[in-house]
């Protein structure tokens, strides 16, 4: 038996990732070189390679070089400390670090549809319902919303948890009440939003599936979670402590910012603007992060699920708990997301209810696979392949983006980043240096070039940003004068970077002249920085 689930699951990560190419095409053409137009791209890069970088330096790994001379530099965001374990032996084995982030993105998303199949093909016994189920988890508008974000593509552990919750609650054995607890802890190490919306959605999903079971199996399925529990607690509170640390000091997300990436009802009617049946067609209101359309075809079948004349006790549950994460998503215009951000101090800290919608999402495409599965039953067997064959292909029409918009990244260093990873260690400062009002500006790519020589950097980029890290931009708004000197020596500066061609040129030739006037400034060469000539100075 486990070796038919081995291969089963061997199986649907071929076809799954056979339809990621598909759906994400021309991706598979320029994996090594493209990915999508978002500066978050690079903060990616940054974050796997620090992670190889110091992972034989265990007690630096929060750090970072970002943001100096800050501590815990990596708790200003999520760590990803699982895709980056995924992605350091392919960085220490030299694989080109675009490549490195493609493999570990789409990975996700693949693991992810194959999981979803798993689970679909064990409530409901039906291979075809199951594949369906992964197009829908694998594909719908939402993982196109957030196709950049390498954390939010690893939602892998999440049918594998109400996998496991399901053997628990049917058997009462304690190895499934620990995998349940392990589960929940992968995923949010894997990415702390779905791990923190899977804790609770699948809290009430255990209690509402133990109220349908006769009282001894409840009491010992109920155990046997408790036991995972523990577990999964034991395995996350280390990974926290460094993020409550940071909490201290960063403080927590306003209503009013969390209020804006709160979804509306509406949303849940928008596509993405690429989307090819849909995108144009829909109202293009809204904003980044809240397109949450699940598709037509999966409503249908989700609905086809509800209609039969007894729907099973695991439907019912699944369309509970999608009101739930449904409600959730709406954040502070809903009730139980409010109440969360009062009592339960991870929400605290999280800006994005809208993310939610993936866990919408999940409970669909599990009750689309029950309604395909219903249909599927009442039909002649010769006439199911049709449908099937059917089905799963207008389903990948409806989600069809392709051909999605990317851009070229580097995998080498330009000359300016070769050298400096030659000179004696130092803290650096590069211009241009955003306003605080126009975050994240060219701080991004610096974080990615700082991979090729990693000095401690002045500069940064994350989810967070220290409010000294926005006082000290005010600071240097007029570089290079008296005040922006003054504070880059406060910071102990060593090398100073001018990318010329980021400035207008008028600019640029005003600030150089500037910097050759000032003593304080020596200059110590010029390079090719990647994006226009680069001048380096060294602050005495």
């Amino acid at each position: 038996m486990m070796k038919h689930g081995l291969r089963s699951f061997l199986g649907a990560v071929a076809l799954f990732g056979l339809l990621t190419a598909i759906q994400t095409w021309p991706q598979a053409l320029r994996f090594s070189t493209h990915a999508a137009d978002h500066y978050d791209v690079y903060f990616n890069m940054w974050r796997l390679g620090w992670v190889a970088h110091a992972f034989s330096s265990p007690a630096r790994l929060f750090d970072g070089n970002l943001f100096y001379p800050h501590s815990r530099v990596l708790t200003f965001s999520d760590a990803i400390p699982l895709e980056a374990l995924a992605a350091t032996p392919l960085l220490w084995a030299g694989v080109p670090p675009v490549l490195v982030h493609n493999l570990v993105l789409l990975g996700g998303i693949v693991l992810s549809a194959a999981g979803v199949f798993m689970l679909a093909r064990h409530l409901t016994g039906s291979t075809t319902a199951s594949v369906a189920a992964g197009i829908v988890f694998a594909f719908a508008p939402f993982r196109f919303e957030h196709y950049m974000h390498l954390e939010l593509q690893w939602s892998i552990w999440i049918p594998w948890a109400f996998w496991a919750l399901d053997r628990a609650v049917d058997t009462g054995k304690p190895r499934y009440g620990v995998m349940t607890g392990v589960f929940i802890a992968l995923q949010f190490m894997s990415s702390i939003y779905y791990g923190a919306f899977l804790a609770i959605l699948l809290g009430l999903t255990a209690v509402l599936l133990l109220l349908a079971q006769r009282q001894p199996r409840a009491r010992r399925a109920a155990a046997s979670l408790a036991l995972g529990a523990v577990i999964g607690a034991a395995v996350c509170v280390p990974y926290a402590l460094p993020y409550l640390e940071t909490k201290k000091t960063m403080g927590v997300r306003a209503p009013g910012e969390i209020g804006t990436y709160s979804a509306h009802p509406a949303d849940y009617l928008l596509a993405t603007p690429d989307n090819y049946l849909h995108g144009a067609s829909m109202p293009r209101r809204g904003r980044a992060e809240r397109r949450l359309f699940p598709g037509v075809i999966a409503g249908l079948l989700a609905l086809t699920a509800l209609m039969v004349r007894e729907p099973s006790t695991r439907v019912l549950v699944y369309l509970l708990a999608l009101v739930a994460a449904f409600e959730m998503s709406l954040g502070v215009g809903g009730y139980s997301y409010r109440l969360l951000y009062e009592y339960v101090p991870v929400f605290e800290s999280l800006r994005a209810p809208a993310r939610l919608g993936l866990f919408v999402l999940f409970f669909l495409a599990i009750l689309a696979a029950h309604g395909y599965a219903a249909i599927e039953r009442a039909l002649r067997p010769r006439l199911r392949p049709v449908l099937g064959a059917g089905v799963c292909a207008c389903l990948m029409l409806e989600y069809w983006v392709a051909p999605l918009r990317l851009v070229p990244y580097p995998n080498a260093p330009p000359p300016l980043y070769a050298w400096l990873a030659r000179q004696p260690l130092g803290v650096v400062a590069e211009f241009p240096m955003p306003a605080p009002r126009e975050l994240p500006g060219e701080d991004p790519r610096y974080a990615y070039m700082s991979t090729f020589h990693w000095m401690p950097t002045l500069n940064g980029y994350s989810g967070y940003y220290p409010a000294s890290y926005v006082d000290r931009l005010g600071d240097l708004s007029d570089f290079p004068d008296d005040r922006a000197t003054q504070a880059l020596r406060g910071a102990g500066v060593m090398y100073v970077i001018v990318h010329r061609g980021a400035y207008p040129e008028t600019d640029a030739e005003s600030i150089l002249n500037a910097i050759a006037q000032n003593p304080a400034y020596s200059m110590a060469a010029t390079f090719e920085g990647g994006r226009g000539k680069a001048t380096v100075f060294r602050l005495r």
